[in-house]
């Protein structure tokens, strides 16, 4: 049978069904699944039963893997193998974080709008987060169209914003949580990168807006006023009419493209309830900047 989409509103989000991604896909199905991908942007996959590897094979049919930023940090051991991000409320002996603990500070940004690795030189083009388990109440994940969110801007707006190039960092994001107390080992091997504000996707040509919560300024404007433009922008992305909510099952896998969604956790008693999920993370190409043809200075 081949795969089924199921659109969860007429270009956003979809359900994916009739696949089962522990076994190799047949050409045909994972056509489909890619085609889908551009479409929706977030494919949600119900029940399925991953191993490590399994998980693994399929987020590389998009691209090559990240490795964690955990191998940078010095706050916690690695519970899972380094392709993996681990995005769960667990210590590396898959007990519950203490309240204060250094891990869970920085883990809480993941609750602000961001894409993933945009502080990266060469950012991500795929997330793929599975569930292993859950918390009974809290905890989903929203996502905001940024594709949608650009059409909807006005044509003084998008002109505004053509060729400017915004300056990402994992430590601003931290910054608007007030947690800022990193080594100067940290820093170093995660410096600020620029970003394009507006990026083209290339397989069908639509303008989308990207935002973070890791940009702190706009290059060749007042950081005061670069600053405010990007929190007006996150704002309107983020309307209602933008967002979908995922509310998680144990056994969905879940993938977005970062290219042109934000997304963020939301709440739930991450000192009660254990919710162990694992994100596989797919590079893009190249750095958006150079994507769209956008010259940067060297700093």
């Amino acid at each position: 049978m081949a795969v089924t989409v199921c659109p969860i509103t007429p270009g956003f989000a979809a359900e994916i069904g009739d696949v089962d991604l522990s076994a190799r896909l047949e050409p045909a199905d994972l056509a489909a699944i890619k085609e889908a991908f551009t479409t929706y942007a977030v494919l949600v996959f119900p029940d399925q039963h991953l191993s490590q590897d399994q998980h693994l094979d399929f987020a590389r049919a998009f691209g090559p893997l990240e490795t964690t930023i955990a191998l940078f940090r010095k706050d916690t051991k690695l519970r899972l193998r380094q392709e993996f991000a681990d995005v769960s409320n667990l210590d590396s002996d898959n007990k519950v974080w203490g309240e204060n603990s250094r891990r869970r500070m920085f883990e809480l940004g993941n609750r602000l709008w961001h894409t993933d690795s945009s502080f990266k030189l060469l950012p991500a083009r795929a997330s793929l987060l599975y569930a292993r388990s859950i918390p009974p109440i809290g905890g989903h994940t929203e996502f905001a169209d940024e594709r949608a969110a650009y059409d909807a801007l006005p044509e003084d707006m998008k002109r505004r914003l053509h060729g400017l190039v915004a300056e990402h960092s994992i430590f601003n994001s931290r910054a608007r949580l007030g947690f800022t107390e990193f080594s100067d080992e940290e820093r170093q091997n995660m410096p600020p990168v620029p970003q394009a504000m507006v990026r083209t996707i290339p397989e069908n040509g639509r303008k989308s807006l990207y935002l973070a919560s890791h940009a702190g300024r706009i290059l060749g404007m007042p950081e005061q006023e670069g600053r405010a433009l990007i929190d007006q922008l996150i704002a309107h992305a983020t309307q209602r009419q933008f967002v979908y909510t995922h509310r998680w099952r144990v056994h969905d896998l879940v993938m977005w493209d970062n290219r042109c969604t934000m997304h963020r956790g939301t709440r739930f008693d991450d000192l009660r309830w254990k919710r162990d999920v694992q994100r596989a993370t797919v590079s893009d190409v190249a750095n958006s900047c150079a994507q769209e043809g956008i010259a940067v200075a060297a700093a």
